[in-house]
């Protein structure tokens, strides 16, 4: 009789959980929350990851989007009886959030796929589903020729038409980093990117909460042009919305963004069950195809379709094309820059 994917995944999914905790109750003590990320993050775990879930354990689940300084905050707020069972952190954030004991260490010699993870996904307090990449989003209706380094956002005929986050996001932040390195700066020292945003002002069209909010500028047609994150730029263009996606000659600035179990969840089996599907090769695939696109971590998934296309052929290519910034140095100053951020940069 032929095995259908759908029922290889529960299985799969089923066998490791149940060796992972051998006591494990299918007796749901309450709905897991997991706290994914705000527009295309939550779009694509709301069609592929949470099915997957809901198929290997039958348990019920709420997505609670927000950014990881608020998934932060809300576990540290309510440390013994946490809000969130999962959070969902870009680098600097999941550095905070360990430094602060708010993660369990992930149950690694249970976990069915931890083992098929490129080395650099395999983090032993939260390991990474996927990489994010952020390069220039342009609007190819009104910017005619691509943009080929993030230098052209300063171009005078972007006047009013640029459009940025501020650095509450990993995205704007990262952004700050690279302006700061072109004009000679570091992550230590991010004084050339601030007199670069200054300088930026007058094509700045908005700054937005986090990148959801960006990228539901561009559907509104009120910027064209700026750093934007590879797959939300996708969904959009899914959507019809004319968007693209452009690799500044600087290089694409990529970060793994890792999976945690929340310390003193009461949900902790089902919290493990949800990583351990986020990890597998099968919604892994699922997640790489349009229009999520997200960049695989797992060995078994071959990187295709427009991801090999657009970024890499497979992940040593994606290292040799990518700045992957020091997220421990940057955190050290980060919360000063955000400060300084919203003081002096203004639309």
């Amino acid at each position: 009789m032929p095995l259908h994917r759908r029922s290889l995944l529960a299985g799969a999914l089923t066998l490791g959980a149940t060796q992972a905790f051998p006591g494990l109750s299918h007796a749901q003590a309450r709905k897991l929350v997991f706290a994914t990320f705000t527009g295309s993050w939550e779009e694509a775990h709301r069609a592929v990851l949470v099915p997957a879930f809901r198929k290997s354990t039958g348990g019920d689940i709420i997505l609670d989007p927000m950014l990881s300084v608020d998934q932060i905050a809300k576990v540290q707020a309510a440390r013994t009886n946490p809000p969130i069972d999962v959070m969902l952190h870009d680098p600097g954030p999941a550095l905070t959030a360990i430094a602060q004991d708010l993660a369990e260490p992930y149950p690694v010699a249970q976990s069915a796929h931890y083992a098929d993870l490129i080395a650099d996904a395999q983090e032993p307090m939260g390991p990474a589903p996927f990489f994010q990449i952020v390069g220039l989003t342009y609007n190819p209706e009104k910017v005619k020729t691509p943009p080929t380094s993030w230098a052209d956002l300063w171009k005078p005929e972007y006047k009013g038409r640029v459009g940025i986050t501020n650095l509450n996001s990993t995205l704007g932040t990262g952004f700050l980093v690279e302006i700061a390195r072109m004009h000679g700066g570091s992550e230590t020292n991010v004084e050339p990117g601030f007199k670069a945003l200054e300088a930026l002002k007058p094509n700045l069209a908005a700054v937005a909460a986090n990148p959801g909010a960006l990228a539901a500028l561009y559907q509104q047609e009120q910027v064209d042009i700026g750093p934007g994150n590879f797959n939300a730029i996708q969904i959009l263009k899914a959507r019809g919305v004319p968007v693209e996606f452009a690799a500044p000659k600087e290089g694409i600035i990529a970060f793994k963004t890792t999976i945690h179990i929340v310390k003193n969840t009461p949900v902790k089996e089902f919290a493990f069950k949800l990583i351990e599907a986020a990890l597998s090769p099968e919604v892994q695939a699922k997640l790489m195809q349009s229009p999520y696109l997200i960049v695989p971590t797992n060995r078994k998934v071959a990187m295709e379709g427009e991801v090999q296309k657009v970024l890499a052929k497979d992940a040593e290519d994606l290292k040799r094309k990518s700045v992957f910034q020091d997220w421990a140095a940057i955190n050290r100053s980060r919360s000063a820059w955000i400060e300084r951020f919203n003081r002096e940069i203004r639309v």
